[in-house]
């Protein structure tokens, strides 16, 4: 989903995700509430999962979801290797924003499209500020440096 503000975003993310039976409904089509996964598998791979344990384990802080916006356009099917495309940009040093795409094989246009905000919060479900070390490490997706 483009963004309707004008902001520095990120390189793009690809992640693969082969897509098995018990993803489908009786149809052979993918459950709808699994893009939700397969996005969420995406950004973790952007971030990395080191990356978030340390995150928590260090300075007690996570990421949830504040806001989710999906659009199915097409179905997925059953043996279907989807490409799912990730971009995100930093709304403040709270908060991120991730625009995702599923993409079927040789498809012209995204399946499904996402866009997904997300937050940082401490243990106490509190807002906090990303950490610096964070900030820049997720800064390398960008072609120039970001700042607050």
């Amino acid at each position: 989903m483009p963004s309707t503000k004008s902001v520095q975003q990120s390189k793009t993310f690809n992640f693969p995700v082969q897509i098995y039976y018990e993803d489908t409904d009786f149809s052979g089509v993918v459950y709808h509430p699994n893009f939700l996964k397969y996005f969420e598998r995406a950004r973790e791979h952007v971030i990395g999962a080191k990356s978030l344990a340390s995150l928590w384990d260090e300075h007690d802080l996570g990421f949830a979801v504040y806001r989710s916006d999906m659009l199915c356009h097409d179905g997925v099917e059953f043996a279907d290797i989807i490409d799912i495309r990730t971009r995100f940009y930093f709304e403040s040093k709270y908060r991120t924003v991730w625009q995702q795409e599923i993409w079927r094989p040789n498809a012209k246009k995204p399946a499904v499209t996402a866009q997904i905000e997300m937050i940082c919060m401490n243990k106490n479900r509190q807002l906090c500020p990303m950490p610096q070390i964070l900030i820049n490490r997720l800064g390398e997706a960008f072609s120039e440096p970001v700042t607050f």
